[in-house]
């Protein structure tokens, strides 16, 4: 049933219509990155839908971006005000090429930090809760826009930069702290320290983990292995990107969905081959206009992400916005094809962390006759008595998954690198 304070589809459609308004308005008048784009388009502030948008604006790639960054360095023409009105600088991680440096203006910060705020209290976090940022403070956006969300909502913000796994968790102990945001796999990383260093204080009083910069929060079973370690805590899964900023959460009531956050965003979804639109039902790629951060906005932009949108008008939680059935499936530029098979790094960490007595992994990829192949590397934590047995459950759960035969190799403890941001456990040979 909807909720009667959130407003209907059709309501959130007339505001995505007149932000878009604004925003081309805006673009065309000063964006040298967006203004001959809009024109060849024949797209202007009188524009008289938002299907007539998406049919006559093209998409744009993550290729384009940094073309232009290139032909125009080091920020690019992709601005919308006189650089010296620019206060933030972040960057893309570059684990699929050459990074983008972005730039945003008070403006556009706080309409970001005002979508991370949709983040917060879809999650249930309020004034007066304790929340442990447990990452290192650099260029990468996400957890910086939680911060400042956090505070503006009321909460006690506790960085933990620059900290061990021991230290944060006697920050957290100390502190008080009931609220976590951090990687999936650092969340597990500290679970598993804090359960090595019977540190249960800790562990006891998290009440909610919200993850993010990587799949692993909208996984069934990496969540279930998040809130096994965390065993009062909820996990919340949030996606974003530098280009877009902070974009979804959990479903209050369904934690195998995300909420996209509108009307801050014009949303599709399209077929990646065909480039034709889907509609609700369908699972393609999604694309994204952002409508809030207009000082370095991203107009009908290929995410990479693959996503099926859920057919239901409303949401469990009573919302009218897109709902994202199984969070962020996969990237198309994580994707990889073995012996016919696509293979997604999401698919591979719920096979993963379904199985009893991981501690960590890897994935080596090797060509060979131009075709790739997978040999998976796990490293077996203390409670594994029986490495021949886990090293069998994993090869069946990657055949009747995947219908592949996966070599499993076991490696030694402390042999697999440990990670605080971003996972690489993916490896080309």
């Amino acid at each position: 049933m909807r909720d009667p304070a959130q407003p209907t589809r059709e309501q959130i459609r007339t505001q995505q219509l007149a932000k878009l308004r604004e925003l081309v308005g805006r673009l065309r008048a000063t964006n040298a990155f967006w203004a001959p784009r809009l024109r060849d388009a024949g797209v202007d502030e009188r524009i008289e839908s938002l299907e007539a948008y998406a049919r006559r604006m093209p998409l744009l790639t993550k290729d384009e971006l940094v073309a232009d960054q290139q032909a125009n360095p080091p920020f690019g023409t992709n601005l919308t005000e006189p650089v010296e009105r620019y206060t933030r600088f972040s960057r893309t991680s570059g684990t699929t090429g050459r990074p983008l440096h972005w730039l945003d203006t008070d403006e556009s910060w706080s309409a970001m930090v005002g979508v991370w705020g949709e983040v917060l209290r879809g999650a249930g976090v309020k004034a007066g809760d304790r929340v442990c940022f447990a990452f290192s403070f650099g260029p990468f956006i996400g957890f910086w826009l939680a911060f400042e969300a956090a505070v503006k909502a009321g909460c006690l913000c506790l960085p933990g930069g620059g900290l061990s796994s021991t230290a944060r968790l006697v920050l957290i102990d100390q502190s008080g702290a009931n609220v976590l945001c951090c990687t999936p796999t650092y969340a597990i990383r500290l679970g598993q320290v804090a359960a090595e260093q019977h540190a249960e204080r800790a562990r006891q009083q998290i009440e909610t983990i919200i993850v993010g910069g990587e799949p692993g929060g909208s996984v069934p079973a990496t969540r279930a292995q998040i809130e096994a370690l965390w065993p009062n805590a909820r996990v919340v899964d949030h996606h974003g990107m530098t280009e877009v900023g902070p974009a979804t959460y959990t479903c209050p009531d369904d934690a195998n969905r995300l909420m996209l956050v509108e009307p801050a965003f014009y949303p599709e979804v399209v077929d990646p081959r065909t480039l034709e639109p889907l509609g609700p039902g369908g699972t393609g790629e999604l694309v994204l206009t952002t409508l809030h951060r207009g000082a370095c906005p991203v107009l009908r932009y290929r995410t990479g992400d693959t996503v099926r949108w859920s057919a239901d008008e409303v949401s469990p939680c009573g919302r009218s916005g897109m709902q994202l059935v199984g969070g962020i499936i996969g990237r198309s530029d994580d994707m990889i094809t073995v012996r016919g098979v696509n293979v997604y790094p999401s698919a591979v960490d719920g096979i993963v962390r379904g199985c009893d007595g991981v501690a960590e992994y890897q994935v080596d990829i090797t060509r060979r006759d131009g075709l790739d192949e997978l040999t998976l590397l796990v490293e077996p934590d203390r409670s594994c008595d029986d490495t021949a047995a886990m090293v069998e459950r994993l090869a069946s759960r990657f055949e009747v998954a995947l219908a592949l035969r996966v070599p499993v190799k076991v490696v030694a403890a402390g042999t697999l690198p440990r990670y605080e941001m971003k996972a690489k456990r993916w490896v080309r040979r």
